[in-house]
């Protein structure tokens, strides 16, 4: 006779990654018509700009969304790119099998890092539409294949349903997913606005961009430089946590202690690595799979007590204040633009990361039709505009609970002279990191880590002292144009009758007003 525990466990059965994501597919951003479709583009268009990236070339990406058969929620989306391919054999693995990729087990900036993204694309083609991914791809030697590709949700492994070879001098890889339940349209929040974002912050990258109507749209490149090749980061000891330890005590190839910390951390010398083992009372010499948790603890807590490097930025490709500064220029011509890349800093789990923060003033600066969302006032209507980014890519969704809102939010910015409901301002705020701490799947949002909002505050806070000395200076401008104004008004009037009643001829006071003009303009 079965127990009650036994009947309550009878269902009990593992469920693979895909499954997971196939009845949460919200996590992964496909929540809503508009959304799903941009998310779509967002996923290939990273994946896109990272493989040139990576292969050394500058990124010519090409997206075109066409509607199928006339129905207005079905559409087939196409992004392809210049880079140097896949392999054949990595083709089912990189569409059709979820937490598989290049990315996540590397220590380095890249725009995807999780292995979900495009295999989440191909799931949700699959599941709206019913059709496999066709993916053609270049194999080097002047070949290239062509596959259909589908998940096998229940095993979280990728299926090629048919599969051709073909002589082909072309170089990169498209992938075209057909999906039903999505809708396009030219908001904040569709895929346009995400394209002109994502020209924004990669000056380097071409983007042609084919809407459903046939309207063509070229975002050019603004520079020939390609970023330089991000190299994969150890951990730095500022943020690691005890289990970090472990972990790296177990894979290390070093014989003591003193050799894991000054091989597997950055940062740390030999000098220091002993300087951390006396302090933490823990023998340099003992071999680092003997290491217990009670040693990794003391050991973290004794970096705290030695003075280090910040962290490297090898890993890390920030926009860089300049190239910033002239994109918020050419977007949104200000009167005002000041822009700044703060030094690296740690969060939780040792990966280092950058906070780089533009502030524009005036001009096209502020909340526009195109920058505001469904519900937030007329057309017309003022007010400061927040831009997110995370290794430049755009993140246009889940602003509510993202830690770059949140910082923005504790801002008093009544303190810097600004009323933000209604002045025309752009914040625009990037993290570059090997690892972003997302809220979610879906990479739309960024957890609210105590150092990266922190960090992002202080940014701000420097970029809106800057601001603040601008308006005072305007302030002090208008105020004495007023005053020359009023010069210019009633000096004539007060020289003529003052010569009137001394019996003088009225005397010439035009070069006085000029110098009272001039001393105004310096």
């Amino acid at each position: 006779m079965k127990s009650l525990a036994d009947e309550l466990f009878s269902d009990f059965r593992e469920h693979s990654v895909s499954e997971f994501f196939r009845r949460n597919a919200a996590m992964l951003g496909y929540t809503g018509k508009i959304r799903s479709l941009t998310t779509i583009v967002h996923e290939g268009v990273t994946n896109a700009i990272d493989a040139a990236e990576e292969a050394g070339i500058l990124p010519k990406i090409t997206v075109m969304i066409k509607r199928v058969n006339d129905e207005p929620e079905h559409f087939r989306i196409i992004i392809e790119d210049n880079a140097s391919g896949i392999p054949e054999q990595y083709l089912p693995d990189v569409f059709g099998k979820m937490l598989a990729g290049t990315k996540l087990h590397r220590a380095m900036q890249q725009r995807g890092q999780q292995g979900i993204g495009i295999s989440g694309c191909v799931m949700f083609g699959q599941i709206t539409s019913g059709k496999p991914a066709t993916v053609v791809t270049s194999t080097g030697k002047g070949e290239a294949v062509r596959v259909d590709v589908m998940i096998d949700v229940d095993k979280n492994q990728g299926k090629i349903i048919n599969k051709e070879k073909f002589k082909e001098n072309w170089r990169g890889t498209r992938v075209e997913i057909e999906a039903k339940e999505v809708v396009y349209m030219r908001s904040r929040y569709g895929p346009f606005n995400y394209l002109r974002m994502t020209a924004i912050a990669n000056p380097h990258a071409r983007i042609t961009f084919v809407e459903p109507d046939g309207t063509l749209t070229i975002f050019e490149n603004a520079t020939d430089k390609i970023p330089e090749r991000p190299k994969p980061m150890p951990l730095h000891p500022w943020g690691i946590m005890s289990d970090d330890l472990l972990i790296l005590a177990k894979r290390t190839k070093a014989r003591t202690i003193s050799g894991l910390l000054s091989t597997e951390l950055s940062r740390v010398s030999k000098a220091k690595a002993d300087e951390v083992c006396r302090l933490a009372n823990v023998s340099p010499e003992k071999k680092p799979s003997e290491l217990t948790w009670e040693e990794a603890e003391k050991i973290i807590s004794a970096f705290k007590q030695v003075k280090l490097l910040a962290p490297p930025t090898s890993g890390l490709r920030p926009i860089g204040a300049a190239e910033l500064e002239n994109g918020m220029r050419q977007i949104l011509n200000p009167e005002f633009v000041y822009t700044l890349t703060r030094p690296p800093k740690v969060y939780r789990g040792g990966l280092p990361f950058i906070v780089e923060v533009g502030i524009a003033y005036g001009g096209n600066a502020g909340k526009t039709l195109e920058s505001r969302g469904e519900n937030e006032g007329a057309e017309g209507e003022a007010g400061m505009d927040l831009i997110r980014f995370a290794n430049r890519a755009p993140l246009i969704f889940d602003q509510g609970g993202c830690a770059i809102t949140a910082a923005a939010r504790s801002i008093d910015w009544r303190r810097y002279g600004v009323d933000i409901n209604n002045a025309p301002l752009t914040l625009f705020v990037n993290i570059s990191s090997a690892y972003v701490p997302y809220t979610s799947a879906g990479k739309q949002s960024i957890a609210d880590e105590p150092e990266i909002v922190n960090e992002i505050r202080t940014a701000i806070m420097e970029a809106a002292r800057e601001l603040k000395k601008f308006l005072y200076r305007r302030l002090r401008a208008k105020e004495r144009q007023e005053r020359a104004g009023i010069f210019e008004k009633f000096l004539p009037v007060v020289a003529r009758k003052a010569a009137r009643l001394a019996g003088v001829e009225e005397p010439d006071i035009k070069p006085l007003l000029k110098k009272i003009a001039g001393v105004d303009h310096d």
